[in-house]
């Protein structure tokens, strides 16, 4: 067998071998577990906020149906309001999630950096 055959089988074998997830693999997965919903959240909450904020623009100056120029103007606001809490209500989801994850994250971090320190 050549060597270049020897590497085509040792790639293939590397792809089908079942390994162990690192510590620090675990640790970026677990930050993002913490972080994804709030994130998810905010896009969700946010696109919802500009819609309703787009329909009342929309109504306001009667392009969609020939609704008063004020009920335009409350769908607007309310718009405006959704999009407004959005970035307080992603900070207090975050916050939360992070509480919920924070010991488990802030031990496998001390366990990496100690055996860091150790070699």
């Amino acid at each position: 067998m050549t060597n270049q055959e020897i590497k085509s089988v040792k790639k293939i074998l590397s792809t089908y071998k079942l390994r162990e997830e690192t510590k620090l693999e675990k640790l970026k997965r677990l930050d993002k577990s913490a972080k994804s919903p709030a994130r998810i959240f905010a896009y969700v909450f946010g696109i919802i906020g500009l819609l309703v904020l787009g329909t009342g623009m929309c109504f306001a100056m009667e392009i969609l149906t020939q609704l008063s120029i004020v009920s335009g103007i409350v769908i607007g606001i309310i718009g405006i309001l959704i999009v407004t809490i959005n970035y307080p209500l992603h900070k207090k989801i975050l916050r939360h999630a992070k509480n919920k994850k924070a010991k488990e994250i802030i031990n496998l971090s001390n366990e990496i950096l100690n055996q860091k320190g150790e070699n």
